[in-house]
């Protein structure tokens, strides 16, 4: 495969592919591929960490979009990622990342260690002896019980976001159809209603969670945070909470059912769980991709790069690039020297990154150890999207050990 055929590969909405062939033909290309006048595409490991931690590239921000899409305001899921962290440049993103930083602490987190082995031992012991659908029954309540209680959503709401987050995420991939436009754009009014009702009721009766911490930041005026910004970062914190995650537990589900020697070892020594859930995320990253734009003429790994030129920053192709992890694409969770770009890097670096870890390294041995004869009831499917990795659905049968 050329390179223009693997960029036309990724580039095409309609894809529910694997990427991977893709990703080796850029590799042997370089670590840099020009895609357009002014558009790369970057899959070398180092180029894509260097791009990350770079001050001078910028984020996809209204600025951008303004130069781009004139009508961009009129689509509320993206004009509600423009008003995030995700979409926005220094001084904005530092002031908002350092409010939303004060309440998604390493404390808070390692104190819900105990909370999310109750919560899967809880999902565990509901599941049918018999067989079922782990995406439905784990993979998503798992993940959406733990940001929602971060939040302060109520438990009786949980059961409506994950159809309104695979709608909004449209936006995140690199193209999208008109009817992926339509229905992010509902899927983001419908949000913004719920959370216009859960600040007046979180403004009413503080808790202690995200919602009435970042209102009270919008409350206090001055420069803390705008009603637009509350209200992005508010959906932003939720679908980031649990999309990645369902993603990174049902891609380590399946690569552990189809390495059954690493799934017996994981079962018989869960302390390996860390080194399991970093060579996951490197081999199938939860997100694929992400992008930046350069504020100025600059040179990266060779290549000249004109002020305001697009990279699309291929994170899962970086994790598989033969310079920095030999036999990339084996899955080995025991390499040294892990450190997959899953996450990004700098100062984008993705604030629920240690909760993520921290329920599939409790998740995925639990599972084995309750189910040791989990097996795949055929092959699971993929969700039709590039960028956001993971799957439709995940058919297992199972019989239930003595817990």
């Amino acid at each position: 495969m050329d390179a223009g055929k693997a960029v036309a590969l990724l580039l095409d909405p309609r894809a529910n592919h694997d990427p991977i062939a893709a990703y080796a033909a850029l590799h042997r290309h370089g670590p840099v591929v020009r895609a357009g006048k002014s558009y790369f595409f970057v899959s070398g490991y180092a180029a894509v960490d260097a791009v990350l931690r770079d001050p001078a590239m910028e984020a996809y921000d209204a600025r951008r979009l303004d130069s781009q899409w004139s009508d961009w305001r009129d689509n509320r899921a993206v004009a509600l990622f423009a008003d995030s962290m995700l979409r926005t440049n220094p001084p904005q993103h530092t002031r908002m990342r350092r409010l939303a930083a004060g309440v998604f602490t390493a404390r808070r987190v390692s104190a819900l260690r105990e909370v999310i082995a109750g919560q899967v031992d809880e999902i565990l012991n509901a599941l049918p002896a018999y067989g079922t659908d782990l995406v439905t029954h784990l993979t998503y309540p798992l993940p959406i019980a733990v940001i929602t209680a971060l939040l302060g959503v109520p438990t009786a709401d949980r059961g409506r976001f994950r159809r309104l987050a695979e709608a909004l995420t449209a936006v995140l991939e690199v193209r999208w159809t008109e009817e992926d436009r339509r229905q992010a754009h509902a899927a983001a009014l419908e949000l913004e209603d719920y959370f216009t009702d859960l600040i007046g009721r979180r403004r009413a009766e503080p808790a202690d969670d995200l919602v009435t911490a970042l209102a009270a930041a919008h409350d206090a005026g001055g420069d803390q945070l705008t009603a637009e910004e509350l209200m992005g970062n508010l959906v932003l914190l939720l679908v980031a909470g649990f999309e990645t995650t369902t993603n990174l537990l049902g891609n380590g589900i399946v690569l552990l059912l189809d390495h059954p020697e690493h799934a017996a070892r994981l079962r018989d020594d869960p302390e390996t769980a860390p080194a399991y859930v970093e060579e996951v995320l490197r081999i199938e990253s939860p997100v694929q991709l992400t992008e930046r734009y350069t504020s100025r003429p600059t040179t990266l790994a060779g290549t000249d790069l004109p002020a305001d030129a697009e990279l699309v920053l291929l994170l899962g192709a970086a994790n598989r690039d033969p310079l920095r992890f030999p036999e990339p694409d084996k899955f080995d969770p025991f390499r040294t020297d892990q450190a997959p770009l899953s996450f990004g890097a700098g100062a984008h670096y993705c604030l629920g990154a240690p909760l993520a870890r921290l329920e599939a390294q409790i998740a995925l041995p639990a599972l084995l150890r309750r189910f040791p004869d989990l097996a795949l009831a055929g092959r699971p499917v993929r969700r039709p999207r590039m960028n956001l990795r993971g799957w439709s659905s995940l058919p297992v049968t199972l019989r239930k050990s003595t817990p």
